[in-house]
């Protein structure tokens, strides 16, 4: 018997937004791959070697090639087989604006008003970052689905998976705040999202690498 040929080994973080749109990428493109769920404080040594910045996700190829941006683990994921336009719809000029706000000025905003307390010589009030963060993502992505239910017009796109989980973060900060919010179109959106079985298979739990068994405790 021939051994099977080597997988993509993506190393991950359950809770992280950027790895998380990432395995989404991956599972929805039909990409087989194995993860290495990683502990905060325990980070593995041969992910390290590999990506010394030490933040997730990294995709390690079976070519060698380290993948350590997550839009760049989504582009590898759909590259020469996206036949139902995931990625390619995600790239209009309008859905690109969307994700560099998203990635930009929308997390940075999103960082200081979820954890006011790392940020100790912040001037503005953690409020003040709620209401900046809302106005320059979620009244645009209101606006839109307002017109359409997914970033990708009918369909979704990759804009979708790379706004989405960030999203998420931002309402369960205070979710009896969000639900205030009187943005019906962005609320569906989400919660699609929330129901559907790709997230259901993206969030699945993993043992942390540091629990998992060594590659002699596996074959015996």
């Amino acid at each position: 018997m021939t051994d099977p040929a080597p997988r993509p080994l993506l190393y991950s973080y359950r809770r992280c937004p950027y790895a998380m749109r990432a395995r989404m990428a991956l599972l929805q493109a039909g990409r087989p791959f194995d993860v290495v769920e990683i502990g905060l404080r325990d980070k593995p040594a041969a992910m390290l070697a590999i990506s010394p910045k030490g933040t997730v996700p990294v995709l390690q190829l079976p070519d060698g090639q380290v993948l350590e941006e997550s839009w760049d683990i989504m582009r590898w994921a759909w590259a020469g087989h996206d036949p139902d336009g995931w990625w390619s719809r995600g790239q209009t000029e309008d859905n690109l604006a969307l994700v560099r706000v998203n990635d930009g000025e929308f997390k940075r905003h999103l960082d200081r008003y979820k954890y006011p307390d790392r940020y100790p010589s912040e001037l503005l009030p953690r409020e003040a970052h709620r209401s900046a963060a809302v106005s320059c993502l979620l009244v645009p992505l209101e606006a839109r689905l307002q017109r359409q239910p997914y970033l990708g017009g009918v369909n979704p796109c990759a804009s979708d998976l790379a706004i989405f989980p960030f999203v998420r973060q931002l309402a369960g900060v205070e979710p009896a705040w969000f639900a205030e919010l009187q943005m019906p179109a962005l609320k569906a959106w989400l919660q699609g999202w929330l129901a559907s079985g790709l997230f259901a298979v993206c969030m699945t739990k993993l043992v942390p690498h540091a629990k998992q068994p060594s590659p002699a405790e596996r074959r015996t």
